[in-house]
């Protein structure tokens, strides 16, 4: 369920995100297709709470300083080390792929860190990225460091969706393929979300936090490299928490 005055307010973060100048009532209404009597509101509403201003006056709104803080307040609460950024940079530059972070959030997971690919044609993909929790191998990376009796209760709760021909439909199918990612070392999972798609995985407990490491990219690159790509993708993991636990 998605509450309508949340989104909308998130909208226009990501719309100032985009647009990166400041905007007119006019030019915000027609970006976000809202009545300029709710965009009125809205962006008085921001101002009143000191979210948005007027750098000069009547050249439109555009967001303060204060999100950038209440951000960083929240970030240092639960922060990612440096360092794992630093490995998400050398893995990226090693592999030639997309590489990120995510963690559990209900019957998804979330991206917290990425570094995109430098080619072309690529696996796009953002911090706050959200996929299925069962029909990734991010998420099946994830589940596999609860306890059955955790899994069954998340998973008993997803509606399963065939997203592609191969997407894992039962909590039986997800088991299985849990069961396949922790005997060889690594979490796979190749056009089971999106086509064309291939994404390696393995897991990462930081400090109690079940998150997972991934790389994503085009099946038709990656697919030849699988192997090596996961075995890359476990040491660096495998590694990086025998440092972390130093």
């Amino acid at each position: 369920m998605i509450v309508k005055q949340a989104a909308n307010v998130l909208d226009i973060i990501e719309f100032f995100a985009r647009v990166r100048r400041p905007a007119t009532l006019s030019e915000i209404a027609q970006e976000l297709g809202w009545p300029r009597s709710s965009t009125f509101n809205m962006v008085g509403t921001l101002v009143e709470r000191g979210f948005l201003y007027e750098p000069r006056p009547r050249a439109g709104y555009y967001p303060t300083p204060r999100w950038l803080t209440l951000a960083r307040n929240i970030a240092e609460a639960e922060p990612l080390p440096p360092s794992l950024h630093r490995l998400l940079l050398d893995l990226a530059k090693e592999t030639g792929e997309t590489v990120y972070v995510a963690a559990p959030a209900g019957d998804r997971v979330v991206f917290l860190d990425v570094v995109e690919s430098d080619s072309v044609i690529r696996y796009f993909a953002e911090i706050g990225k959200r996929l299925p929790i069962h029909a990734t191998a991010t998420g099946r990376a994830i589940l596999a460091q609860y306890s059955p009796a955790e899994r069954r209760s998340i998973l008993g709760k997803i509606k399963f969706e065939c997203y592609q021909p191969n997407t894992p439909m039962s909590i039986a199918a997800v088991e299985a393929e849990i069961a396949r990612g922790l005997e060889q070392g690594w979490f796979l999972g190749a056009t089971q979300y999106t086509s064309d798609v291939m994404g390696l995985a393995v897991m990462l407990p930081l400090a109690g936090r079940p998150l997972s490491l991934s790389i994503g990219g085009p099946i038709f690159r990656m697919e030849k490299r699988m192997a090596d790509l996961g075995a890359k993708l476990r040491d660096a993991a495998r590694h990086y928490g025998q440092d972390f636990a130093r």
